[in-house]
């Protein structure tokens, strides 16, 4: 019986080779944080803010074009970059590590997790070449997200360039945020900010 099995598994490779006219191949590329880097910014009432945060890890799985594959978020990597005064600047920091905000100590990592890169129709002005979607983790709140991106393909490495707008009340990141506090006037912070991102994979 186990024979027979086999022999079916093999039967059945040999047609699918035969019927594609070529052998199955799965080409995995490994990200660089080092190649790779994300840009933040969030916008409140009385002014706005940017910063980035680094990428730790990843990969990314090319299989005749149908891509998968995961991106790891370093939240405690957080910085700000628009304040010059090193002690608001570290007040601040401090402030979006904290529990009001992303609560690094607890939740020190976000993911990424890819659903699908579907190459669009026509190349946009913007010079996006696909769109991505996948599900993205923070604070142990899972949400899929989608956005455009420019991508290129290289023999030895994957470069996904674009940006990503983020909703942070559906991560239950509630500070200054008038989804959970309707009166807070112009202490509002905008519920969305944006994730620019270069993400480099290797092989």
């Amino acid at each position: 019986m186990k024979k027979t099995i086999i022999l079916s598994a093999a039967v059945a490779s040999f047609a699918l080779v035969a019927f594609t006219g070529k052998k199955s191949h799965t080409d995995v590329y490994k990200i660089d944080p080092k190649q790779s880097s994300l840009e933040w910014y969030a916008e409140k009432v009385t002014g706005k803010h940017n910063g980035t945060i680094m990428v730790s890890n990843g990969t990314l799985s090319n299989a005749h074009g149908q891509f998968s594959g995961a991106v790891e978020i370093d939240m405690t990597s957080l910085v700000n970059k628009d304040i010059d005064e090193a002690g608001t600047r570290a007040k601040l920091e401090g402030h979006l590590k904290s529990p009001d905000f992303f609560d690094v100590a607890k939740y020190p990592k976000a993911k990424f997790v890819i659903s699908s890169i579907t190459a669009l129709k026509e190349t946009k002005p913007d010079g996006f070449t696909h769109n991505v979607k996948g599900m993205l983790t923070i604070k142990d709140k899972t949400n899929e997200i989608s956005f455009d991106a420019v991508m290129k393909t290289q023999e030895a490495n994957v470069v996904c360039v674009g940006s990503a707008v983020i909703d942070r009340s559906k991560y239950d990141v509630r500070y200054g945020s008038k989804t959970f506090f309707a009166d807070i006037g112009d202490k509002m912070i905008n519920d969305e900010f944006t994730l620019k991102f270069t993400v480099v994979a290797v092989k």
